[in-house]
């Protein structure tokens, strides 16, 4: 049996060609794919499928200006009260929970794409900053934490004593 050559799709993921037997592929109408696409959604619920420490990821932007690093992160939804945000040498931290305040039965659910419950993202700084001087501030569902940058051009003279 000669060896057919694989195409570049079938060597960048494994799939193997399959000769046409004349089986065709089933046609669904649109009611029926509705239904199998909600009863074999992969999209768990909060109870059922998360292990109970599961924690969503933040998204951001990390961008610097001439004196800080801005950090911005959509936490819509979100109380500041409900944010904690810590900075420990050259890690920024921000934790949260978002609180979903209807109970709706998963059955009920058409898509549950939204992420309800704790959230948690650290960053590595990529300069030195003054953590005492940072401000955050939450404005229409929009985080932003301004980091002043530490300038470390500056030579620190220190006073050598005697004893």
């Amino acid at each position: 049996m000669a060896k057919e050559k694989k195409s570049f799709f079938e060597k960048l993921t494994g799939a193997k060609k399959i000769e046409d037997e004349g089986e065709s592929m089933p046609v669904y109408s649109d009611d029926e794919e509705a239904e199998m696409t909600m009863n074999t959604s992969t999209t768990p619920s909060t109870e059922e499928n998360w292990p109970s420490d599961a924690e969503g990821q933040l998204t951001i932007d990390v961008y610097q200006t001439e004196n800080d690093v801005v950090i911005k992160s959509t936490i819509a939804g979100v109380k500041p009260e409900d944010l904690d945000v810590a900075i420990n040498n050259d890690m920024i931290t921000i934790k949260g929970e978002r609180k979903n305040e209807e109970v709706v039965e998963n059955e009920n659910y058409y898509y549950q794409e939204c992420y309800w419950g704790s959230f948690s993202r650290s960053v590595v700084l990529p300069v030195d900053v003054i953590a005492d001087k940072a401000e955050a501030s939450l404005k229409n569902g929009i985080l932003t934490i301004r980091l002043p940058k530490a300038d470390t051009t500056k030579a620190k003279k220190i006073q050598v004593r005697g004893f």
